[in-house]
């Protein structure tokens, strides 16, 4: 991270080719986040649409949808099976990307094809204009938003009609999965009424400690610093840096999770990589009583699924994904 000083037209963090500071507090994000809207016309099956969750923080979520689902009349409406619920968290560091992005509709359009599921994609207020944890109270906001629906009478009928609210799923990548842990935790410690996750699926972990969590992690200052220098950005309050046990995840208690199974999922070139297969260790060594899948990717980088979508391994690890959504619960 490059600190410069000067007037506040002037660059106070340097974080290219991700996004600039300046030092009047405006951020640049340079990488491009191009809006696309949701649509009743299907992609590969899928259809989509918006729904306000929080009208005072002006805050939206995406509905995804197989079009199968809403293409019956009232007869099969009352006969048709439940799908699992995928509630998703989007990555970028706390700091970057939407739901509404072409990478993330991309990627939901694919996982609910693939899995047959119903999916809702979350907004949350990013830092720095809006500092961790509210990333987190957003996230939690909008998962009681959608469990006001558990007995078929909240605000958006596809969620009444089609949500199986017994089948709950939390999920997201890097941040996002960072953010599926915590309202995994987060549920077990509030035990709402009616209020149950069935499992949780968490693609390249944004978890992270100030010293390596291992001898195979790397110890490269400059990588280290810059992971470092993100969560300063995203986190600028936390106390103790990346040992806030917000981003030390695996060195926090884990055996409130408040879900029977985890899938947890890794890439071998990827710095978080054995972040996240400690994770999984620890989790498999705890007195929570639950069952741990773990995905290793050779020869890949961090959230290469979302980046190269069309990529032979990215295609099979969404096929893993829709497995696990779709495990019978006695297997």
């Amino acid at each position: 991270m490059q600190q410069l000083m000067g007037s506040d037209s002037e660059i106070l963090v340097d974080f290219s080719p991700r996004f600039l500071i300046y030092k009047n507090g405006r951020i640049e994000r340079l990488v491009p986040e191009p809006f696309v809207p949701p649509s009743l016309n299907p992609t590969d099956g899928v259809v989509s649409k918006d729904a306000v969750y929080s009208p005072e923080s002006d805050l939206s979520l995406r509905i995804y949808l197989p079009q199968k689902a809403i293409e019956t009349g009232e007869e099969e409406k009352k006969k048709k099976k439940k799908l699992p619920l995928l509630v998703y968290f989007h990555g970028g560091g706390f700091i970057m990307e939407r739901p509404f992005t072409s990478t993330y509709h991309t990627f939901l359009n694919s996982a609910v094809k693939a899995a047959d599921c119903i999916a809702v994609s979350v907004d949350y207020r990013r830092a720095p204009e809006h500092p961790l944890p509210i990333a987190y109270e957003d996230s939690w906001d909008a998962i009681k938003w959608i469990f006001t629906h558990i007995a078929g009478s909240g605000p958006e009928d596809w969620l009444n009609e089609n949500a199986d609210f017994r089948r709950v799923f939390f999920s997201g990548d890097s941040a996002g999965a960072n953010i599926a842990h915590h309202m995994g935790i987060r549920a077990g410690k509030e035990k709402l009424k009616d209020f149950k996750i069935f499992g949780m699926a968490l693609f390249h972990p944004y978890f992270w400690s100030k010293d390596p969590i291992d001898e195979h992690e790397t110890k490269e200052v400059a990588v280290r610093r810059q992971v470092e220098g993100m969560w300063e950005v995203a986190s600028p309050n936390s106390e103790n840096g990346v040992d806030d046990p917000w981003i030390n995840v695996v060195g926090s208690d884990l055996t409130g999770l408040a879900c029977g199974r985890v899938l947890v999922m890794v890439a071998e070139n990827d710095k978080f990589a054995r972040q996240g297969l400690a994770y999984a260790a620890k989790l498999e060594k705890s007195v929570w009583q639950g069952k741990v899948e773990l995905v290793e990717t050779k020869d890949e980088g961090h959230v290469f699924h979302i980046r190269v979508p069309d990529s032979d391994n990215a295609r099979r690890l969404v096929q893993i994904f829709a497995e696990f959504l779709n495990e019978d619960e006695t297997s």
